[in-house]
Formats: C-alpha cells, sequence, structure tokens
C-alpha cells in the first residue's frame, strides 16, 4: 500500500508527522497546504515535499490520497468535511474540532463517504496504553486516577512580552483545555468511560485565554481528575490507584516510563510493597503509531472504528468544561 498523504499546515507538530511518515515505508509525503507560499515551500524543502499549494481545492486534487490536518482548530471542521466528500481519508489533529455538533458533523460524513476519520490522539495508538489496560486487574477495585499534563509554552515567553501568538489566541477557539488538557481527558474517556459528572475550574490570562484548568469527573465507583497547564511544567507523574497498589506514568501524551507499586498487606509500596517498572520500549516519536493505525484502518475498510467514540466522548466533556468556565463561544 502507498499511501499519498497532503500535510496541512507547517507548524512544528506538521514536522513532527512528517519525521514520524518517514519511518513507515507505505507513506508518501506527497504535498504541502499553506497560506503563504514562502512559508510552505519552506516546509516542503525541509521535509523533502515536491508539491505545495496554497488553493486548497487544487491542493485536495493533486492526486493525493489522504491529508494530515494540522490547521488551527476553528477550522478543522471545514477542511476536513471538503476533504471527505472529495474522498480522501483524513487523519485529523487534536482537538477533532471545536465542538460536539462540528465533530458529529465530520463522523456522519466520513461514514457517508465510506472514508476513514482518525484524530490524531497519540496515547489512543501508544502500546504503553495497552500495557496499561492489561496491568489495571493487577491493581484491585480502582478508586481514583489522576492525570496531570502541565506543559510550559514555549510561545508564553512571548506573550508575556506582548506578541500574542495563535497558541495564546482565545479568538482562534484556543484553550488550555483543547491544547493540553485533552490528552488528559481523552485518556481517562479511553480508559474509564463518559462520566457521570463533570466539575472543573479553570485560570485565564489577561486577554481572556485559559491558561491552566482542573477536572474531577465522577464515575459509579471511582473519580478522576485531569489537571493541566500552558504556563507550568509537571513535576508529578500521573496515577491510577486501585486497592492493591498504584500504577504511575511518567507523559501523558508519550509514556516513557511505566512503574507498578503494590502494597503487600496493610503496608504500603515503599515499605513493605513491591516496584515493578513495567517493561516497554518507547518510540522517539510516537505519532508513528498514529500513523500506522490510519494505515491499517484504510486497508480494512474500517470506517466506523472505536476511536469515533473516543473522539466524540471527549469533545462533550470538553464542551461541559468550556460552558462552566466561559471558554470561547460555541
Amino acid at each position: 500500500m502507498n499511501l499519498k498523504i497532503g500535510i496541512i499546515g507547517t507548524n512544528f507538530i506538521s514536522s513532527d508527522f512528517c519525521e514520524a511518515a518517514l519511518l513507515v515505508p507505505e507513506v508518501e509525503l506527497y504535498a504541502v497546504y499553506s497560506r503563504k507560499q514562502e512559508t510552505g515551500d519552506a516546509f516542503a524543502q525541509k521535509h523533502g515535499i515536491s508539491r505545495v499549494y496554497t488553493d486548497y481545492d487544487a491542493f485536495l486534487n493533486s492526486g493525493l490520497d489522504a491529508v494530515y490536518v494540522a490547521s488551527p482548530n476553528f477550522i478543522h471542521c471545514g477542511q476536513t468535511l471538503k476533504a471527505l466528500d472529495q474522498g480522501k481519508h483524513v487523519l485529523c489533529e487534536k482537538v477533532m474540532a471545536i465542538n460536539e455538533n462540528e465533530v458529529q458533523s465530520m463522523i456522519s460524513c466520513a461514514l457517508k463517504n465510506g472514508r476513514i476519520l482518525l484524530e490524531a490522539m497519540r496515547p489512543d495508538f501508544d502500546p504503553a496504553y495497552e500495557l496499561i489496560e492489561q496491568t489495571l486487574p493487577r491493581l484491585g477495585r480502582l478508586s481514583r486516577a489522576t492525570f496531570e499534563f502541565c506543559q510550559y509554552s514555549s510561545r508564553y515567553d512571548r506573550y508575556l512580552n506582548g506578541e500574542v501568538l495563535n497558541a495564546f489566541n482565545p479568538d482562534l477557539c484556543n484553550a488550555a483545555v483543547m491544547d493540553i488538557g485533552v490528552y488528559c481527558i481523552h485518556s481517562l474517556v479511553r480508559l474509564f468511560g463518559m462520566p457521570k459528572q463533570i466539575k472543573s475550574c479553570s485560570t485565564k490570562l489577561a486577554n481572556g485565554f485559559e491558561g491552566s484548568g482542573a477536572v474531577l469527573m465522577q464515575y459509579d465507583n471511582m473519580v478522576a481528575e485531569a489537571i493541566y497547564s500552558k504556563t507550568a511544567v509537571s513535576v508529578t507523574p500521573s496515577v491510577i490507584q486501585g486497592e492493591k497498589g498504584s500504577l504511575l506514568m511518567d507523559y501523558v501524551s508519550r509514556p516513557e516510563a511505566l512503574e507498578l507499586r503494590l502494597r503487600k498487606g496493610s503496608r504500603d509500596a515503599l515499605t513493605g510493597g513491591s516496584i515493578e517498572a513495567l517493561p516497554f520500549t518507547p518510540a522517539k516519536n510516537n505519532m508513528v503509531y498514529e500513523i500506522l493505525e490510519f494505515i491499517r484502518l484504510i486497508r480494512d475498510k474500517e470506517v466506523n472504528h472505536k476511536y469515533l467514540q473516543y473522539s466524540l466522548d471527549t469533545i462533550r466533556v470538553i464542551d461541559e468544561i468550556r460552558r462552566q468556565n466561559e471558554i470561547g463561544t460555541f
């Protein structure tokens, strides 16, 4: 299978995608679409792409099979719908769209056209999460999960100096929950399902942009927390707790270390239990796994796949968080 992929967007995440795609023989980096010719040319030269377009229709009609959408959140839906209607498969960066209605319209369009739509949510496809799922029974009855992702944005210093880039522009349907928090929320939904109740709070910058937040998700027999920020750095791991022990994970978006701590009797793991590093080899760029799964779904014609429900449930949770904290309009 030789899949010709067109890249929409020329930011750092698109570069990461191209580097991962080079590790997959079935993929050809076929074309790039950019609003500015010079930006598109520079990106194409960097990644060895021969075709550059500033016209979206010409881009879609260039002979490509699929598109990778890495444009600002608020135009994901329109670009995706047009690509699907023209028979292209779509791998769309997180968040898939800005609200539930848009995500649902994208899913319906994919099903109607018999094309694969997949959110590029890298934890979904990382083997570390399969290992987490396999290990959960060893924890016994679960009581709490806390997933934390706080990453000081490389653009925050420029914001503090008075320059508001897209990453901190609330007018683009941007927020920390949609950029960073989504990793925690999506992973919790994937592991434990849709919560029965959601309570959340946010902190905002002077321009109204949500800089950080915390979410409490209530389930029948456990609670889950999502803690996120674009203006600070995490110093504690994410953890899943059960009656028999805990599972610790270093990075939610790209796990590099998993640690299982089982208690012994009434004593805690550190003094009387066991500590076990779960064996797996992290990928240097775990976006390769989402590309491999995208190809598999296309090959198997699995249009109505499980990841669509994960994406739909995640945006439902985010919509409620935005409603509670008055984050943007939707």
